[in-house]
C-alpha cells in the first residue's frame, strides 16, 4: 500500500452517538434515506449551502452555539429531516425553524420544510445506510490535551502520520463523551486532507451492521465486502455494538483479517477494554489486542477549564466574572459532552433572563454533583455469603463447593457492576485471585443471564435490593 506522510498539524487543541440476522435501525417516521430519495441532490452539499446562509443571518456566537451542531439526516418529499442534540433541539425548533426553512428553500427548491429528530450520542449525521459523515471540527488542533488523554492523542497522531506503521490495530477505550470519536474523526480528516491517495473509511459498528444487513437483504454481500476490504484505513467507532450480533461479528472478523493481512490500518473504539467485551467472540477480542490498547480517561479540572475557555472564546460569549467557568468545571466532571451541554444551558438561561454569565447564575442553573458513598466490596460479599448461608471467609476462600462457588461468582459480578475496581483489584479482594479467574466468573454469570436463567436473575435482584437497603439503613 502506497502511503505518504501528511503535513504536520499543530499539537494543541477540543474534545467535542436462535437469533435472527441483526436488524438496522428504523428511519425517522415517513422519511426516506438519502439513497432512497429519487433524484435527490447531494444532501451534504445542500446542507453546507444552508449552513453558509445561516451563518450570515445570525451573530457568529449564535451560529456556533445553536446552528453549527445540526446535521442533515434524510429527506422525503419537500421535508428535510435534521438531527439535533437533545440539549438544543427544542430551542432551535422554536426559535430557528422558520429561518432554516427559508434558507433551505433558497438553496434547494424542492425542499421547503424542516423536521427535527434526535442526534444519537457520538453520531455526526448520516449519508445513507453505512455512511457516517465526518465532522470537520474533529481535528487534532481542536483536541484539548490533558493527562487523561495525552497517550491516546499521541497514538492517534502517530497512526495518522504513518498508517499501518505505528500501531495496528489501535484500540481506544473509555466511557462516552471523552473524545474517542473526536480522535477517530481527526485521523480520518487528517488523512483525507493530507494523503488523498489513500482510501479511508470512517463508520460506526452500528452503521456497519445496518449496511451489512441491507446488503444481505438486497443483492448479497459481495459488494459490501468490496467496499470494506479494498481500503487502506478503516476506523470503526463503538465496536461494543457488535456484541450479541452473531452474523455481523462473523463478517467483521473476516473483514478485520483481510485488512490486517493486506497491511491496512485499523482503528477501533469501545466503551470498555477488549477483554471486557464479554459477549463478543473470543477471536475478535484477541485481535483487538494485537496492537496498542489505550484508555481515554475523564478530564481533570485544568483540562475542563481549557475546554470551557475555548468554547467561550470561539463562540464570542461574554462572561461576567472569572469564577463562572471554574464553578461550572467543578460541577460537571463526567465528560466533555456534558460540560458542553451544561455551558449551553447556562448561556440559554442568561439569554432568556437577560443576565450575564456569572458564577451566581451557574450555581442557580447547574446543580452540584451528588456524591453517594461508593459501594463496599465487603458489603457485597457479606450480602452474597448471607444469601447462601455461608460465612464471608468461605466465599473469598479456595472452596470449590457449589454454594461458595455460586455466591462468589455473583459477588464478583455485582462488585464489577457496583464498584469502580478493576479486574486485578477485584481479584485481590477475593482471596488474591488472578485477572482471568475474575473475568471468567463475570462471563459465567453473563452467559447464564443471557441464557434465560430466571433463578439467577432473581438472586441478583434480591442481592441488589439487600445491598441498597443496608446502605439506606446505615445512612
Amino acid at each position: 500500500m502506497h502511503r505518504r506522510r501528511a503535513p504536520q498539524p499543530q499539537r494543541e487543541g477540543l474534545n467535542q452517538v436462535p437469533h435472527p440476522p441483526d436488524q438496522p435501525n428504523p428511519r425517522p417516521t415517513g422519511a426516506a434515506s438519502v439513497t432512497d430519495t429519487a433524484a435527490q441532490q447531494d444532501l451534504g452539499s445542500i446542507w453546507q449551502a444552508v449552513t453558509e446562509r445561516l451563518r450570515t443571518s445570525v451573530p457568529e456566537a449564535t451560529f456556533r452555539l445553536w446552528l453549527e451542531p445540526l446535521r442533515a439526516a434524510a429527506a422525503q418529499g419537500d421535508t428535510l429531516y435534521v438531527k439535533a442534540p437533545d440539549g438544543i433541539r427544542v430551542w432551535v425548533e422554536r426559535r430557528y425553524a422558520t429561518l432554516i426553512s427559508q434558507s433551505l428553500s433558497q438553496v434547494a427548491g424542492g425542499l421547503r420544510q424542516v423536521s427535527f429528530t434526535p442526534l444519537e450520542p457520538g453520531s455526526t449525521g448520516g449519508e445513507g445506510i453505512g455512511e457516517v459523515a465526518l465532522n470537520p471540527n474533529y481535528t487534532f488542533d481542536r483536541f484539548v490535551i490533558g493527562e487523561g488523554n495525552r497517550l491516546a492523542h499521541a497514538a492517534a497522531l502517530a497512526v495518522a502520520e504513518a498508517p499501518a506503521e505505528a500501531y495496528n490495530p489501535l484500540f481506544l477505550h473509555g466511557p462516552p463523551g471523552l473524545g474517542k470519536t473526536h480522535l477517530l474523526g481527526a485521523i480520518a480528516n487528517y488523512l483525507r486532507s493530507g494523503a488523498p491517495e489513500l482510501n479511508v473509511r470512517y463508520t460506526t459498528a452500528e452503521a456497519f451492521t445496518n449496511e451489512f444487513v441491507a446488503a444481505l437483504q438486497a443483492s448479497g454481500s459481495e459488494e459490501f465486502k468490496r467496499r470494506y476490504r479494498d481500503i487502506d484505513v478503516l476506523l470503526i467507532d463503538d465496536v461494543q455494538f457488535l456484541e450479541g450480533k452473531r452474523h455481523t461479528e462473523e463478517e467483521f472478523f473476516h473483514t478485520f483479517n483481510a485488512l490486517y493481512e493486506a497491511g491496512s490500518q485499523l482503528v477501533l473504539s469501545a466503551d470498555r477494554i477488549p477483554s471486557e467485551l464479554s459477549t463478543l467472540a473470543a477471536r475478535l477480542r484477541d485481535r483487538f489486542e494485537w496492537g496498542l490498547t489505550v484508555a481515554v480517561e475523564p478530564p481533570n479540572l485544568a483540562t475542563r477549564l481549557i475546554v470551557l475557555r475555548r468554547l467561550v472564546r470561539e463562540s464570542d460569549i461574554e462572561v461576567a466574572d472569572g469564577d463562572a467557568l471554574a464553578v461550572l468545571a467543578r460541577r460537571i466532571d463526567a465528560n466533555i459532552r456534558q460540560l458542553h451541554g451544561a455551558l449551553t444551558r447556562v448561556i440559554a438561561h442568561a439569554s432568556l433572563r437577560a443576565r450575564p454569565v456569572s458564577a451566581e447564575l451557574v450555581k442557580e442553573v447547574i446543580s452540584p454533583p451528588e456524591r453517594p458513598a461508593p459501594n463496599s466490596v465487603e458489603e457485597i460479599q457479606e450480602a452474597a455469603a448471607s444469601s447462601f448461608g455461608i460465612p464471608r471467609s468461605t466465599l473469598i476462600g479456595p472452596s470449590r463447593a457449589a454454594a461458595p462457588l455460586r455466591a462468589r461468582q455473583l459477588a464478583i459480578y455485582l462488585c464489577r457492576e457496583m464498584t469502580d475496581l478493576s479486574l486485578p483489584q477485584l481479584g485481590r479482594e477475593f482471596g488474591g485471585r488472578d485477572h482471568a479467574t475474575v473475568l471468567n466468573a463475570i462471563r459465567r454469570v453473563e452467559q447464564r443471564r443471557a441464557g434465560g436463567d430466571d433463578e439467577l436473575r432473581s438472586q441478583l435482584e434480591l442481592l441488589r435490593d439487600q445491598i441498597h437497603s443496608q446502605r439506606g439503613t446505615a445512612a
